[in-house]
C-alpha cells in the first residue's frame, strides 16, 4: 500500500525525517506531505507514532478522469463494501485543480454517488452520509486528468491526542508544537523551558518525545477502526501493537519545565500533563525573573500575537530583555507578529516560515 501523510505548511522536511526515522519505507519530501510504503498495519503504526503528520490516508487506486465522469468512473472501481456498509456513515472531501475548472464539491458528489450506487447494489441499501462525524472519510484528489482516491485512516485530525482535557485560551495544536521542537534543534537531552507555556502544550509534547511515547496511544479510537473490515482478530492486532511500542519507552529524561504568569493556564498543564502520564515542572513566574544558572538549555515559547490574544509592546520587550540574559542559550521562539522580532533584536540562526491555523509566522532560532 502507498500511504501519504499529510503536514502543515513548513513542516514537511521534519515529518520526513521523523518518519523515517521510525522506520517507514521510501520516505520522499513532498508538498503537502510525505508519502511511504507499507502494509495496513504500517498505516495503524503510523497514526499511533507519528507526532507532526496532520493525517493518514491510504491510496485506494490512481485512475485516468478527463472529467466528472470519469471521477465517478474512478469511484466505481474500488470495492468499498471493504471499509462500508448500510451499517457504516461516510463523507467524501475532495480537491480539484484550479485547471480543472470544477468546483471541489461536485467532484465529491460524483465520488459520493458511485460509493452510494455500488452499495446499493450489493446491499439493495445505501450508507448514510455524515459529514460531521463519519466511520468513513474518503477524499478525492483531482489534477491533470488523473484522479487519487484515498482513504483516511486517522478519524479526528492527529493533533486530538486524547490526553487533553483543558485547552486554555489560546492552545497550540500539538502536532505544530512537536515540529516546533524538531525545528529547533533539540537534541532530548539538554534542559528545556517555556517561560510561556499556557496549558502547557510544548512541554508535554516535548517530554513525550524524549520518553519515545507514542502520541496515539491516548487515542479512543481512529478512523480504521470504524471500518467494516476491522474485526476482533484486528483489535487483536492493534492491541499486541500498541503493547510492543508502550515497551520501547525511554526511562531517562531532560528536565522539562514550563513557566507562565497565569494560574489557570498553569492548572490546566498540570492537569494535561498528568494525564498523559507526566510529571512535569510547572510554576507562576514572570519573564522578568528567567535569569541563567550556568547550565545550557532551550527556550522554546509561542507568545501571544495576532487575532489569537492581547499582546502589547511591552511584552514583547520583556522577552527581548530576557533573551539577551541567557548567555549560552539555544532559543526558539514562534513569531507571529514583528514586534516580537524586533524587540529580541538578535540575528537568528535560522528561520522557519510556518503557520499557526491561518496567522503566517515564522520560527526564529537563537544562539545567545
Amino acid at each position: 500500500m502507498e500511504f501519504y501523510v499529510s503536514a502543515g505548511p513548513g513542516t514537511e522536511s521534519v515529518l520526513r525525517d521523523e518518519l523515517s526515522e521510525l522506520g517507514f519505507k521510501s520516505t520522499r519530501l513532498n508538498s503537502g506531505g510525505i508519502p511511504f510504503i507499507g502494509d495496513w498495519e504500517d498505516g495503524w503504526r503510523a497514526c499511533l507514532q507519528t507526532r507532526i503528520g496532520q493525517r493518514v490516508m491510504a491510496v485506494l487506486g490512481r485512475f485516468a478522469a478527463p472529467d466528472l465522469e470519469g471521477i465517478y468512473n474512478s469511484a466505481a472501481e474500488i470495492n468499498w463494501s471493504e471499509f462500508l456498509t448500510p451499517r457504516q456513515t461516510f463523507a467524501v472531501g475532495a480537491y480539484a485543480h484550479a485547471s480543472t475548472n470544477t468546483n471541489p464539491n461536485m467532484v465529491a458528489l460524483k465520488a459520493k454517488d458511485a460509493v452510494v450506487d455500488q452499495l446499493r447494489r450489493e446491499f439493495g441499501e445505501r450508507p448514510s452520509v455524515d459529514r460531521n462525524n463519519p466511520d468513513v472519510r474518503i477524499f478525492v484528489y483531482w489534477a491533470r486528468q488523473k484522479a487519487t482516491v484515498y482513504i483516511d485512516l486517522s478519524g479526528d485530525p492527529l493533533f486530538k491526542r486524547g490526553y487533553r482535557g483543558l485547552g486554555g485560551e489560546a492552545p497550540l495544536k500539538e502536532t505544530l508544537a512537536a515540529a516546533m521542537l524538531r525545528l529547533s534543534g533539540w537534541d532530548r537531552d539538554i534542559p528545556l523551558v517555556d517561560p510561556m507555556c499556557g496549558s502547557g502544550t510544548l512541554p508535554i509534547e516535548a517530554a513525550l518525545w524524549a520518553a519515545n511515547i507514542p502520541p496515539g496511544q491516548y487515542r479512543e479510537k481512529f478512523g480504521f477502526q470504524r471500518w467494516a473490515n476491522f474485526d476482533e482478530a484486528a483489535e487483536d492486532r492493534l492491541s499486541r501493537l500498541k503493547g510492543r511500542l508502550r515497551g520501547e519507552r525511554n526511562a531517562k529524561l531532560p528536565r522539562v519545565t514550563g513557566f507562565d504568569i497565569d494560574e489557570s493556564a498553569l492548572s490546566a498543564a498540570q492537569a494535561n500533563a498528568k494525564a498523559a502520564g507526566l510529571n512535569l515542572s510547572f510554576r507562576k513566574m514572570p519573564l522578568r525573573e528567567l535569569q541563567p544558572d550556568n547550565t545550557r538549555r532551550l527556550l522554546i515559547a509561542n507568545p501571544p500575537y495576532g487575532f489569537r490574544l492581547d499582546a502589547d509592546n511591552a511584552l514583547y520587550q520583556e522577552l527581548g530583555a530576557a533573551v539577551h540574559r541567557l548567555r549560552g542559550w539555544r532559543i526558539a521562539i514562534l513569531a507571529g507578529s514583528p514586534k516580537c522580532v524586533q524587540n529580541i533584536k538578535l540575528t537568528p540562526v535560522q528561520t522557519f516560515p510556518l503557520k499557526n491555523g491561518a496567522i503566517d509566522c515564522r520560527l526564529m532560532i537563537y544562539e545567545v
